[in-house]
């Protein structure tokens, strides 16, 4: 997959990485859309490739990536669903072949959906430009150095990699893959390997803290289009209104407070969901958390704050405890009044936490009592 994000785009096909979380309807729907006429399927996925693409109008070419290395890498059920295997392919390559360049820069090199946290899925279409200016700031802000060794415990799915795929070339970084997020094997593989970088969200570094190994000897740097009603709505006056929140300081800088849809209006203040999140998580017993709105008859809305604790607590935590070691860190119109204690906050395909599930579960519970706080 890694060596696909510099062929296709060197033959001017537009590359579309597909999450391989979703289920096979999903997948059909980002086809369908997308009108792709090349899929490159790892083995491990060729069934759900398969049922995805079975109500197609027009399907695709198929190529199975095999995998011998791996128990089960080159049992497929179904071989004749797939035109060629990635090896043929690259035997039968041209090494003469004069990759064919960009007309211009603002060409694009790739299509990316979002994870539908807040509404259904969107395509985004990024230029080579685009692409190429966050590859270098990616190395500026995380002062890559040469030759790193990076280990991919984030998905190219994920924002093509957060185009780290392409930073790592520019440096000559090595690269250590794996396909299942396991915390013995990311540290074994940190050891074995010497690895320096790693990106991931907020869940992956949440377990490998949770589920702490022996000590590392070395430290990790870890990094933390055809819808027209969708488009015009996202579009005003040549600007990208993606309906978040943010302050611009005087030296220009930009930093993003909340979306839009989750800032909470308790008693006339407005309250960033995102900063009472970011108190919550300096706890140590919590492991993750999120905030959204819940009505109250007297202020109209307060904080409800949906919270995981680590494991291996030796005594029960409390909504009140919690409350309270937020009053002692934050203006009290932003205290949660409710906490809601889960096992495991729910997640989308690409890890982030959908809101929009806790708004339906906070609707349910009803308004808070009318008192103040």
């Amino acid at each position: 997959m890694y060596e696909l994000q510099f062929a296709l785009p060197m033959t001017g096909a537009i590359l579309n990485n597909i999450n391989t979380r979703l289920d096979a309807r999903t997948i059909y729907v980002l086809l369908r859309h997308y009108e792709s006429k090349l899929l490159f399927v790892d083995v491990f996925f060729s069934d759900l490739a398969v049922e995805a693409i079975g109500k197609l109008d027009k399907q695709p070419i198929l190529v199975l990536i095999a995998d011998d290395e791996e128990e089960g890498g080159d049992d497929v059920a179904d071989r004749s669903k797939f035109c060629y295997t990635y090896g043929d392919l690259v035997e039968r390559g041209d090494p003469d072949f004069n990759w064919i360049r960009p007309e211009t820069e603002w060409d694009p090199i790739v299509v990316n959906y979002t994870s539908g946290t807040t509404s259904s899925p969107k395509g985004v279409v990024h230029c080579h430009r685009g692409i190429f200016v966050m590859s270098i700031d990616s190395l500026i802000d995380w002062t890559v150095p040469k030759n790193p060794v990076y280990l991919w415990t984030l998905p190219i799915f994920h924002a093509n990699g957060w185009c780290l795929p392409w930073s790592l070339a520019a440096v000559g970084g090595t690269n250590v893959c794996l396909r299942k997020l396991q915390t013995p094997l990311i540290y074994r593989l940190i050891r074995d390997h010497g690895v320096t970088h790693m990106c991931g969200a907020p869940v992956v570094l949440n377990m490998l803290t949770a589920n702490r190994h022996e000590p590392l000897k070395t430290p990790v740097n870890f990094y933390m289009s055809r819808n027209p009603t969708g488009t015009e709505k996202a579009l005003k006056n040549g600007w990208l209104l993606t309906g978040d929140i943010g302050v611009v300081y005087g030296d220009g800088y930009v930093e993003i407070k909340d979306r839009s849809k989750d800032v909470i209006i308790s008693g006339g203040e407005n309250v960033s969901s995102v900063e009472v999140e970011a108190v919550l998580y300096t706890n140590p017993v919590v492991n993750e958390a999120a905030v959204v709105a819940r009505y109250d008859e007297y202020w109209g809305e307060k904080p409800c704050a949906f919270v995981s604790l680590k494991t291996g607590l030796n005594r029960k935590i409390t909504e009140k405890e919690i409350i309270e070691y937020c009053r002692e860190k934050m203006p009290h119109y932003m205290v949660p009044k409710t906490v809601l204690f889960l096992d495991e906050l729910p997640k989308t395909s690409t890890g982030k936490i959908p809101k929009f599930q806790l708004k339906e579960i906070v609707k349910k519970l009803g308004s808070t009592r009318l008192r103040r706080m």
